[in-house]
């Protein structure tokens, strides 16, 4: 046993501990703000659907994974990369894990956690084994939501690392920072256009390249089920950051991932009458987001509009499901995505929260965005702030990783 107290110490918005105990209980809050069902699921003669979740320990992914568990009652895997305890905590992905496990363990569900590095070719084997020794051999739906900044391509070993830059020229937004004393600071900040390879290697990790071979792995070992569906989840944002993220480095690798979509939609339609398709999520605080400049003052003016009638990436990743497994109705847009962002970039949302970015200052950003909110979210990222969970107390740090088989 390992307990002590953990103290939130940042670097800006990271943090170098995780919060086991706040960790749990944000995931235990998301799983029981999830709505059940109008109508049961339609009962399967083999069980329940078998899910992949790849990149299920943060953000989107995380979302998707316990939405499909306690909405639609999914069994199956999901893989995410984190952190053991050591001499730290272990990451919050790491503990999010455990708690995710652990209340599918008690609602009935069989689902599985395997921690490893996603773009290998040793995590997608370990992953097959699985769901041909577990869950009958067949895979119903593939989620896909990775975010990292480097992947190692597994034929060649070469690495490629991603970058945050704008294509064409350099880019000048505004940003929102916090000093030592957490008061909030509004700065321009300038960033170098992308150069010579940046563009395509930034694609190689965060395009299409690794979800297509999940699939293309799955499908030469005859795991995919008749029907299967594999969704990846990307963002499209507003056009205040529209030139560092969509008009970016991003953007262009997103738009190689909706080029992947229309491609392995028109092989699985032949191959097991399946489907492909990029779902657009909304706007929401992530350990990813957090380090794309403007995207924190954007997403706090967003809030300081909306407030409550902000969407969690839990309620979207339940509308998601919905469509994915017919309770609504799987309406793309003219590009074949499905959208789950038509509140964010509402005009009139977009209008209101472009008038308080041209007027923000360090002096009246407080009263534009809702700060208080935004840096909750920030720290309930690393299971702080959470409510209910006493920080003075000392709390049990060694948590194991869930076990993966019977």
């Amino acid at each position: 046993m390992t307990e002590r107290v953990i103290t939130p110490r940042s670097r800006g918005f990271l943090f170098l501990d995780a919060h086991p105990g706040g960790c749990e209980r944000l995931v235990e809050e998301m799983w029981r703000s999830v709505p059940t069902p109008d109508t049961e699921p339609v009962a399967r003669p083999d069980g329940a659907p078998v899910a992949l979740v790849i990149g299920s320990s943060a953000g989107y992914g995380l979302a998707a994974t316990v939405a499909g568990l306690a909405r639609v009652g999914i069994r199956g895997i999901g893989v995410c990369f984190e952190k053991a305890p050591g001499r730290r905590t272990g990451t919050a992905g790491w503990y999010r894990t455990a708690a995710t496990a652990r209340l599918a363990r008690e609602h009935g569900r069989d689902f599985v956690f395997v921690n490893g590095d996603a773009f290998t070719d040793e995590v997608k084997e370990r992953v097959a084994e699985l769901v041909a020794e577990r869950f009958g051999g067949r895979v119903d739906h593939l989620v896909y939501s990775v975010a990292a900044p480097r992947r190692t391509d597994t034929d060649t070993g070469e690495v490629y690392a991603s970058v945050l830059k704008p294509i064409g020229a350099a880019h000048t937004t505004k940003t929102l920072v916090f000093d030592a004393d957490a008061a909030p600071e509004v700065k321009e900040v300038t960033t170098e256009p992308a150069e010579g390879d940046d563009v395509a290697r930034t694609t190689a990790v965060m395009g299409g390249a690794d979800w297509r071979r999940w699939v293309e792995f799955l499908e030469r070992r005859n795991l995919l089920a008749e029907g299967f569906g594999t969704v990846a989840l990307s963002y499209i944002g507003s056009p205040l950051t529209a030139a560092l993220y969509r008009q970016g480095t991003i953007g262009a690798a997103k738009a190689h991932l909706e080029e992947t979509a229309r491609s392995l939609d028109e092989r699985l339609s032949k191959s097991v009458g399946g489907r492909a398709l990029t779902s657009v999520n909304a706007a929401a605080v992530t350990q990813s987001s957090t380090a794309i400049p403007g995207i924190a003052l954007y997403v706090g003016l967003l809030r300081g509009v909306l407030g409550e009638e902000m969407v969690a990436p839990v309620d979207q990743a339940v509308e998601l499901w919905d469509r994915l497994t017919g309770a609504r109705p799987l309406v793309r847009d003219e590009e074949g995505r499905v959208r789950l962002d038509g509140w964010e970039l509402d005009p009139a949302v977009q209008k209101a929260v472009g008038e308080r970015w041209a007027r923000a200052t360090s002096a009246n950003v407080a009263g534009l965005a809702d700060l208080d909110w935004f840096g909750d979210e920030v720290r309930r990222l690393y299971g702080f702030a959470v409510p209910g969970v006493d920080y003075g107390a000392a709390v049990e740090v060694d948590v194991a990783w869930p076990e993966s088989a019977r």
